[in-house]
């Protein structure tokens, strides 16, 4: 799972937001043989190019949240491989979440009533 920690650091009496990116590997439960295995970059921002780079000669399926820093991974063409993108369900259930939010306020409204009940 390619995901992106938010990491406080000091800096002369400041606090300075940085990122701490991690990228997991374990197919054990799908038969792989290869160890699990985990891998940490850390930068002070969180630009597309990090993941790119981190990311750079390796091709595969890759689950990850909707961040677009990912969306060059994933076209067509890319070498040495596009990765396959792996939705997560945690990030795609807060949109059915929100669709389900737009149709009880609708209802609501033309029924009369407010919103935010």
């Amino acid at each position: 799972h390619g995901d992106d920690t938010t990491v406080p650091v000091m800096a002369k009496g400041k606090t300075d937001v940085a990122r701490l990116w991690v990228y997991v590997r374990d197919d054990r439960p799908f038969a792989g043989t290869d160890p699990p295995a985990v891998l940490f970059h850390y930068s002070r921002d969180r630009r597309g190019e990090h993941p790119q780079a981190h990311l750079a000669g390796w091709s595969g399926i890759l689950q990850a949240d909707a961040y677009s820093g990912y969306n060059d991974l994933y076209r067509e063409g890319r070498d040495p491989g596009p990765v396959l993108e792996a939705g997560c369900f945690a990030h795609a259930r807060r949109k059915f979440f929100e669709l389900a939010d737009v149709v009880s306020s609708a209802r609501k409204k033309s029924r009369g009533q407010s919103a935010a009940m």
